[in-house]
């Protein structure tokens, strides 16, 4: 369990029904940046979203009024460019996603191969293909190891549900008997790599999120301290269905602006 007699000093913070919904920005969440800067503390935005870059993603949020630099944000294909990194350098690996989830690998210094791979690496894609999905079976039948981005089962879109990571993992589990080793939240490994990133200390840092399954429990499991926000997808009447409990429940991020510095003391 976190020391909660500890200063906050590193703050790390869900994007979607945090800061932003539905490409707009969240009331409160420019201020809560800004008190973050003016404060000086160590800070990155987390989303399990693979598909976009850092420099993607901050296009997007400044066109929402969140200016938010390239450094202060750390995706699930980062996580899974760490991990691959710090367990197998080098490594080939056949990829199914897009430019975020490439480009970290690449970056990480892996080898993007569609043949002999060591490894299949699952991200989000906006066109799921069929070949792709066959060739990815193929190879963990034949011993890849076989991680994922993310298990979220579905995504929006102006059309509806999406199937997204998750969804597809289960195919291709169900074709080879092979779970993935997820990569992205609620493994806790995606905190503790954000927190390498900026050089901090759990018991020093807190977790920011919308979702008790995914923002809190990784949080949690990280040994951070959690700030349920209830702007997005859990809300109050959910909270007797989780056997844990977040450090602070607030209505949105304009609330948690003003603990930036109450839990610094």
């Amino acid at each position: 369990m976190p020391d909660n007699s500890l200063p906050v000093l590193n703050w790390l913070t869900d994007m979607d029904g945090v800061l932003v919904h539905e490409n707009r920005a969240v009331p409160g969440a420019a201020e809560f940046l800004e008190a973050l800067r003016r404060a000086e503390r160590n800070f990155l935005v987390l989303t399990n979203n693979s598909i976009f870059t850092p420099r993607d993603l901050r296009a997007r949020l400044s066109r929402s009024g969140i200016d938010l630099p390239e450094m202060n944000i750390w995706t699930s294909a980062l996580s899974t460019a760490a991990f691959l990194k710090d367990q197998s350098p080098g490594a080939t690996v056949y990829v199914i996603g897009e430019a975020g989830l490439t480009t970290a690998l690449h970056e990480a210094g892996m080898i993007l191969s569609e043949t002999d791979a060591e490894y299949v690496v699952l991200g989000e894609t906006r066109a799921w293909s069929l070949p792709a999905i066959t060739r990815a079976i193929n190879l963990i039948i034949g011993g890849a190891k076989f991680i994922a981005t993310n298990p979220d089962p579905t995504g929006p879109s102006p059309e509806g549900i999406l199937p997204a990571t998750g969804s597809v993992a289960a195919l291709i589990t169900r074709a080879t008997g092979i779970e993935p080793y997820y990569c992205g939240k609620p493994n806790p490994y995606m905190m503790r790599a954000a927190l390498n990133r900026i050089g901090a200390h759990s018991e020093q840092a807190v977790m920011i999120g919308d979702r008790m399954d995914t923002d809190v429990i990784s949080g949690l499991e990280a040994g951070m301290r959690t700030i349920l926000v209830l702007s997005g997808i859990t809300q109050r009447g959910d909270l007797g269905r989780f056997p844990y409990r977040p450090t602070r429940i607030c209505d949105s991020i304009a609330d948690v602006v003003p603990l930036v510095e109450e839990f610094a003391r």
